[in-house]
């Protein structure tokens, strides 16, 4: 009778999809999903927000390598949890299974609609906008005078008000920077469509070139030594906005950059849950793919251990480099509007210029790396939602010759481009997208439960209780980060229009569960009996 249930609820007997997936897939797959890359482009577009709108909460005293280390710590638990819960349900759409599994499909659907699958476009439209920035900063740093290329390299609105440009001149390069964004979303869409084995390997591909380049601009920035700086600011004032003049002494400012700051410390770990540490469920999403036992048990401990030492490290050598107060001063002073931060330092230091390629290009495929994986990762939660009957069934089609899900592919670029097309008309700012950013940490605080729920109903002995604490753990984990992102709303993207995104998601899973529960119905069907089965392979 559970077999003909089976049948009877999932669209079909099998998923379709082919074991493509390699242990160096998974482990750069999770990489891209952590995007150390891309976060330490954008530190300082997040640090000078920081400066602008949090003054009276905590000074520029805030120390990365600190906060990233307390951040790894308290992502353990998590990474237990995926561990383990990984080795037991390797299935495509990953956490999405083991929580509608524990809780049902109403829960278990609307908040894996809300917290995964819409927060994750709106996370890769800033991902697009920011492989823009990285392009136009490349350009300019290599000596491009073209105003075009200066255009690409800022946020719309953002800086260009501390610069004093205003008017016309103020939105120069929206059409460009949401051009050249939507375009490489379309190809990465287009050979994931088509041939989805090269888009894995394409992620691989970049990951390992970006981490390369990361890996040179550490040593770069650790063997720069006194001269390095003089460098940089030279690098800084002919290279970007020469007007500003930027000096060490300008750089330096506020003059509370030398303090230490425990309150900062803290403030910052929403940062590197934006970018780093929890994002371990790229791996577990494609489980039904993934060859080898051995990439299904490490691939999460593995990129997590990988992920802590490059972004640490690379701010070890920052500090390192520039010295605490420099660093500091340089990532929330106005002087380099937002053009300060890891890569155009490392850029900066050498004037060794295939050097100064290397570390660009670095700095751009991150981006395109991060984008590549989430084009993959976002269509397999859409699948799986529709395999169960949650969506539309045609989401969960795949394509028998080029064994692709091609409609879930087609929905991801359509409403990403309009994200990243509202993103840089409507706002203007990075921040902007970052508010939607609390739904996934809600969501996440829903699969540490569900982690508990499932330990304390199928697990024994000790087992049960790594994984049930772990769980436990890891949801208080979570609160506190919702609380941080929620409680200073002008650093992390807080607005009327981003918090509406998120709950407009959550009541439109709710009401699509809601309506294909009933349609099924009318059907002969009953889909919350998918919800007591484990999804074929």
């Amino acid at each position: 009778m559970a077999d003909q249930a089976k049948k009877t609820v999932f669209t079909r007997e099998s998923t379709g999809l082919v074991k493509n997936v390699s242990f160096i897939d998974a482990i750069t797959l999770n990489l891209g999903n952590m995007s150390v890359g891309a976060g330490l482009g954008t530190i300082g577009l997040t640090t000078g927000l920081l400066a602008a709108n949090a003054a009276g909460v905590v000074n520029s005293g805030f120390n990365l390598v600190l906060t990233s280390l307390i951040a790894f710590v308290i992502s353990i638990p998590q990474i237990i949890v995926y561990t383990m819960m990984t080795r037991r349900l390797p299935r495509t759409g990953g956490d999405y299974v083991w929580s509608s599994r524990s809780f049902g499909g109403f829960i278990g659907s609307s908040f894996s609609f809300m917290g995964y699958t819409l927060e994750t476009l709106a996370y890769l439209a800033l991902i697009a906008l920011s492989a823009v920035f990285a392009i136009g900063g490349v350009l300019v740093s290599l000596g491009s005078t073209s105003s075009y290329a200066v255009d690409l390299s800022v946020p719309g609105n953002l800086f260009k008000s501390v610069l004093g440009i205003t008017g016309t001149a103020a939105t120069n390069g929206l059409i460009e920077q949401f051009a050249v964004g939507a375009v490489i979303f379309a190809v990465l869409i287009a050979i994931n469509i088509f041939s989805p084995r090269i888009g894995y390997k394409l992620v691989s591909v970049m990951i390992i070139v970006g981490v390369i380049s990361l890996v040179a601009a550490i040593l770069t920035l650790f063997t720069a030594g006194s001269n390095g700086i003089n460098n940089y600011m030279n690098f800084e004032n002919t290279k970007f906005f020469a007007d500003t003049n930027i000096t060490a002494v300008a750089a330096n400012t506020p003059s509370t950059a030398g303090a230490f700051n425990w309150n900062g410390v803290f403030f910052m770990i929403p940062f590197f849950a934006i970018f780093v540490y929890p994002w371990l469920n790229a791996g577990p999403a494609v489980g039904s793919e993934i060859k080898s036992k051995s990439a299904v048990r490490w691939n999460v401990p593995i990129s997590a251990v990988i992920s802590l030492t490059l972004i640490t490290a690379a701010f070890g050598a920052m500090y390192y480099a520039g010295g605490f107060r420099f660093v500091s001063g340089a990532l929330t002073g106005s002087a380099t509007s937002g053009t300060f931060n890891f890569w155009t330092m490392a850029m900066g230091v050498t004037t060794i210029y295939p050097l100064q390629v290397l570390i660009g290009i670095g700095w751009i495929v991150w981006n395109i790396g991060v984008l590549a994986y989430g084009v993959i990762v976002f269509s397999r939660y859409l699948f799986a939602q529709s395999f169960d009957r949650f969506l539309p069934s045609q989401l969960s089609y795949v394509s028998p010759r080029y064994s692709s899900p091609i409609y879930a592919h087609v929905i991801d670029l359509v409403i990403t481009i309009g994200l990243i097309g509202s993103a840089a008309f409507v706002y203007g700012t990075l921040s902007s997208l970052f508010g939607n950013v609390v739904a996934a940490m809600i969501y996440f605080i829903v699969v540490a439960l569900a982690a508990t729920y499932y330990a304390m109903k199928h697990e024994k002995g000790s087992a049960k209780w790594l994984l049930g604490g772990s769980g436990i753990v890891m949801a208080i984990v979570f609160a506190y980060i919702s609380y941080l992102f929620l409680h200073y709303p002008a650093i992390w993207g807080g607005n009327i229009t981003a918090y509406s995104y998120v709950v407009a998601s959550f009541v439109i899973g709710a009401v699509i569960y809601l309506v294909s529960q009933n349609y099924h119905k009318r059907q002969g069907v009953d889909i919350s009996l998918a919800y007591k089965e484990i999804p074929p392979e």
